[in-house]
């Protein structure tokens, strides 16, 4: 169990030093009086054990290295009885350094097959128990030699993940060599044939345990001649014959409980099992298709039996297992392993079926079967909560990865189902989860902080994390030594980032310097750590105040060296996000600057932008968009080949996302900004690709598509190539029918932009340099867009507020067509001095249409409260836009829409040059 505990105190002289009273469970560590200094070697011989006791072998033998007092006692067998290889990497030349320690070694657990190759350098002559999973490349020859090198082995588990290159083989090696043998259970053997279960049989007297699970063969008559076996499993096995099985193995005489869990078993052969058998006590047959449908099948006749079934009360099926029902309540688990007395033979069945029933379930949850809601919520979750609370880590560990994987619904796109993650959070399963994450075994940090990690992207089961403290257990997991607890510590984190409300906490508790950290410390290999440290950061950075505190810890340093080196896709995208973030914030932080001048960064988005995966080329090109807004970072894009790579983006993705087409066109627009990277991008062949994408159906690609076109046509060269390439009629189709105001205004001012007449006079020098043979009807073409753009206009005019505004000087009227004109997105655009003063100049163009349209276009970017209202102001006043107003206003033939924006602009003119004043 875990839950806190009173800490002890040792005294020595003025030092005060706190010590866990049990080492398995609480807050652990030393708790020094933090004014005062601690003689670490003064420490009773005792206390420095139990330090030792709760670090992991790598930590607990470089302590050791400390002085000669604490590497005697660094050496002590008690603390040498068990190992946990699984956490960091064991080649044999770790294990080699470690055999000193290991004369007396009894348990390991170990992951994967180059830390099985280790164990045969441990020299552990003693070794009881043997635990592995992802064991998919242990080798028969590898397991046989294991097990040729401990004849006293009692306990051997691989699983559960399927042993696909063990053969039968392997496991006649197990039986001729280790004749102690109590306990086996291997996950995911190909064949388990007649020859291996009777050599196990004949050498290995003491079996008691055995689970063949998931298996594709195993010979179920040579299973009824093992008659030592108490406790059989054969769950998940497939080619069973259950004919066999029913009238062989309740002959077993000492069978007390069976697990037939997810397999085809049918009720005939379960009631010829609970009936025949004298000594089988309990059947497991969890998530059995087979049975299930049997409506009529009843669990009431056999007596003295228990049956767990999906169907079945499991809290009730275990109680009846004891003497006096009466004293177990709902939570019977709990309440068994609180007993004053035990019985053995009851305490042996509910520790066996603990970890039957953590085994299946997770199995369970796996394979995600339809149909199974009510059963989660009635039972399932409960029973996993409960399991969290075992005295076997093993089931804790699993009955915790149970709980992150049964509310998954899609992993790929981080979705859960929010009934069965609040079903966890109503039953105390966020306390649960949180005390396990506070243990100091770090296979139950790792599995408690993926299980908080999973359920956090449920918005209330996060709110109820971030109450509980999990936050401050999150960001301390996340400085762990051990890659797989700092891992999903990161991803707790990351999915609880997502929330405003969050960040600001995480911050708080040291979480960004926890996670920048984290890069550096695991910026090669640990792919997995790395993608979720910069997605975290990446949701940090949306923050304004949250970014800087990213970039004082050395975050933009970390990931630019995570988008030039990491070759993971995940990595690359995290880490052109979190850039893309950083450099969202350049009115108020220097961030976008600070990515901008990092060595290689905008090197690197450039080449992300050519990656084969989607989300990589989405993210960098949307950081490329925000930084260009910085004048240097702009120009330093196009020199490190930012033009011709997102030209080449913008080609290429047609039939992309709606998020990689905005954030292409995007990225071009940013650039367009700068009359040398505009004229580039025309000759690059960037016009073709923005017309598509002003074709999509996306409103947030038609903003980005026409606000590119509009910079572009501004230069009379790429306004004409617009022409030729059959852009009038995309923009007159975005000015007239998109949703998006910003796109249908920015269409409007493009077309006006080619339209002014400076087009027609590079026209009359020349064509363009790409299509000397096109013929254009620029009259045709004209007409198509002054007629468009007048429509435009006109909709943001009401005819009795404008006659009103005409008849009237009084303010009042004026701020009524303000209203009813005023586009709000629009006060975010920043024009440069010769973008107003063409509209001043177009003020003067013969055509009334223009001349509405310009006053309209300088009115937005004037209004009083817009983002740049005030630097628009002045750039006007510098251009002496001032008279030209007057005169369009006073103007006799100038259409009523254009005088009454021109007042409306030298009103606001004047506004801005007493608030400069002042």
């Amino acid at each position: 169990m875990n839950r806190r505990v009173r800490q002890k105190v040792a005294k020595k002289s003025k030092e005060k030093v706190g010590l866990p009273s049990n080492p398995e469970i609480g807050d652990v560590g030393l708790c020094p009086d933090s004014n005062e200094d601690v003689d670490w070697t003064s420490l009773p011989d005792d206390t420095v054990i139990q330090l030792f006791s709760c670090l992991n072998y790598r930590d607990r033998a470089s302590l050791s290295s400390a002085c000669k007092t604490w590497r005697v006692l660094g050496l002590s067998s008690c603390l040498w009885t068990s190992l946990d290889l699984r956490a960091h990497k064991c080649d044999p030349g770790m294990a080699v350094s470690l055999t000193s320690r290991c004369v007396n070694l009894q348990k390991i657990r170990f992951r994967g097959a180059e830390s099985a190759d280790a164990i045969i350098h441990l020299q552990a002559r003693n070794l009881r128990e043997i635990s592995g999973d992802y064991c998919r490349k242990i080798t028969d020859a590898t397991l046989s030699m294991i097990v040729a090198r401990h004849e006293a082995l009692e306990t051997l588990q691989l699983g559960p993940d399927f042993c696909e290159k063990v053969s039968s083989d392997a496991i006649k090696a197990v039986a001729f060599c280790c004749p102690k043998l109590k306990k086996l259970r291997l996950s995911g053997l190909r064949d388990v044939s007649a020859d291996v279960i009777n050599a196990l049989a004949k050498h290995c007297p003491n079996l008691i345990d055995i689970g063949f699970l998931d298996c594709l063969k195993v010979d179920e008559a040579a299973l009824g001649n093992v008659v030592s076996v108490i406790f059989l499993s054969v769950a998940g096995t497939s080619n069973m014959k259950w004919g066999v099985v029913s009238h062989l193995w309740h002959k077993l005489p000492k069978l007390i409980g069976l697990d037939v869990s997810r397999t085809d078993i049918g009720p005939s052969a379960v009631s010829r099992l609970l009936s025949l058998s004298p000594s089988l006590k309990v059947l497991c047959a969890l998530n059995c298709p087979v049975l299930e449908a049997d409506n009529t099948f009843s669990v009431n006749k056999y007596k003295g039996k228990l049956l767990l079934a999906l169907f079945t009360d499991i809290f009730k099926g275990l109680a009846s297992l004891f003497a006096d029902t009466t004293k177990m309540g709902k939570n019977v688990l709990l309440e068994w392993r609180n007993l004053k007395t035990m019985d053995k033979n009851v305490d042996e069945i509910m520790t066996w079926l603990e970890w039957i029933l953590s085994h299946t379930l997770l199995r369970t949850a796996e394979s995600n079967p339809q149909g199974l809601d009510v059963f989660w919520l009635k039972l399932g979750a409960p029973v996993l909560l409960s399991l969290m609370q075992s005295s076997q880590e093993e089931v804790q560990e699993r009955a915790a990865t149970g709980l992150a994987t049964f509310v998954v619904i899609d992993d790929e796109n981080a979705s859960i189902d929010c009934g069965r993650a609040e079903a966890v959070m109503r039953d105390g399963g966020i306390r649960l989860l949180l005390n396990l994450a506070k243990s100091w075994r770090e296979g139950l940090q790792s599995e408690a902080a993926k299980a908080v990690a999973n359920l956090s992207v449920n918005a209330n089961v996060a709110k109820a994390v971030a109450e509980e403290g999990g936050i401050e257990i999150l960001a301390g997991l996340a400085r762990s030594m051990n890659r797989l607890v700092a891992e999903e510590a990161a991803g707790g984190l990351w999915n609880l980032s997502v929330g405003e409300e969050h960040k600001g906490a995480i911050a708080e508790a040291g979480g960004v310097k926890a996670l920048v950290d984290l890069i550096f410390k695991w910026s090669s290999g640990s792919d997995g750590v790395l993608e979720r440290a910069a997605g975290a950061l990446a949701n940090l950075a949306a923050d304004d105040k949250c970014s800087m505190e990213v970039a004082l810890a050395g975050g933009v340093h970390a990931l630019v060296m995570l988008a030039r080196n990491c070759k993971s896709e995940g990595v690359q995208e995290q880490a052109a996000r979190a850039l893309a973030n950083l450099a969202a914030h350049g009115d108020s932080n220097s961030n976008n600057a600070a990515v901008g001048q990092e060595a290689g960064a905008l090197e690197a988005l450039v080449q992300l932008t050519r990656s084969l995966h989607e989300g990589v080329r989405q993210e960098a090109a949307g950081a490329l968009w925000n930084l260009s807004f910085d004048d240097r970072n702009r120009e330093a894009i196009a020199a490190a080949g930012g033009v011709e790579a997102l030209v080449a983006l913008a080609q290429s993705c047609a039939n992309a996302s709606p998020g990689l087409q905005e954030r292409a066109a995007g990225a071009l627009w940013g650039l367009s900004v700068s009359e040398a990277n505009s004229i580039a991008i025309g000759q690059e062949g960037g016009v073709a690709p923005l017309i598509a994408l002003a074709r999509s159906e996306a409103e947030d690609v038609h903003e980005t598509a026409a606000g590119a076109l509009w910079n572009l046509a501004f230069n009379p060269g790429n306004a004409l190539r617009i022409v030729e390439e059959g852009g009038v009629p995309a923009l007159v189709d975005l000015c007239s029918s998109s949703v998006s105001k910003m796109a249908r205004f920015m269409a409007a001012l493009a077309l006006a932009y080619m339209f002014d007449g400076r087009m027609d006079e590079f026209a009359l020098i020349g064509t363009s340099t790409e299509s000397t043979s096109k013929r254009v009807n620029l009259d045709g073409a004209r007409r198509m867009a002054l007629k468009h753009i007048e429509a435009f206009v006109l909709t943001f005019t009401n005819p009795q507020a404008f006659a009103t505004a005409a008849a009237s000087s009084a303010p009042a009227a004026l701020a009524q067509v303000t209203e009813r004109a005023r586009i709000q997105e629009a006060g975010h655009l920043r024009c440069s001095g010769a973008e107003i003063g063409r509209f001043v100049a177009m003020l003067r163009n013969p055509s009334s249409i223009l001349k509405a349209c310009a006053a309209f276009a300088l009115l937005q970017f004037t209004i009083p409260g817009g983002r740049h209202a005030l630097h628009h102001a002045s750039l006007m006043q510098s251009a002496g836009a001032a008279r030209v107003l007057r005169a369009a206003a006073a103007a006799a033939t100038a259409p009523l829409e254009a005088k009454i924006f021109a007042r409306i602009v030298l009103r606001n003119l004047e506004y801005h040059h007493l608030e400069s004043s002042i």
